[in-house]
């Protein structure tokens, strides 16, 4: 998924807890499908992060010695305005673009 491109909002939005659980029936249901979902899209932002800044890692033997370096300051910064983890999940959840299923549900389909 593209964050840039996301419509999720940065700040805490209020949301009707009737749109949020209008597809599963249960909002409890509904807020386990997003945690997971978030889960997934913090451990995905979490590996992009680390992989752009492991480009500019330097190995050092020296503890005295720190670097600044202008770019990890400028991805940090980046990463740290996306909309956080939650409010991309929600965004999602929100816009049906979250697949999920409930495999009971499935069990049951089945043996009627």
């Amino acid at each position: 998924m593209d964050y840039k491109k996301s419509k999720a909002p940065v700040n805490t939005v209020t949301r009707n807890i009737m749109d949020l659980c209008k597809d599963t029936g249960n909002i409890y249901e509904s807020v386990a499908i997003i945690a997971k979902r978030a889960n997934q899209i913090s451990l995905q932002i979490k590996e992009d992060l680390s992989k752009k800044l492991a480009e500019f890692a330097s190995y050092n033997d020296s503890l005295e010695e720190v670097f600044e370096n202008r770019e990890q300051i400028e991805i940090s910064r980046y990463y740290e305005k996306l909309p956080k983890a939650t409010l991309l999940a929600t965004q999602e959840f929100v816009e049906d673009k979250v697949y999920w299923r409930d495999p009971s549900r499935d069990i049951q389909n089945a043996e009627n």
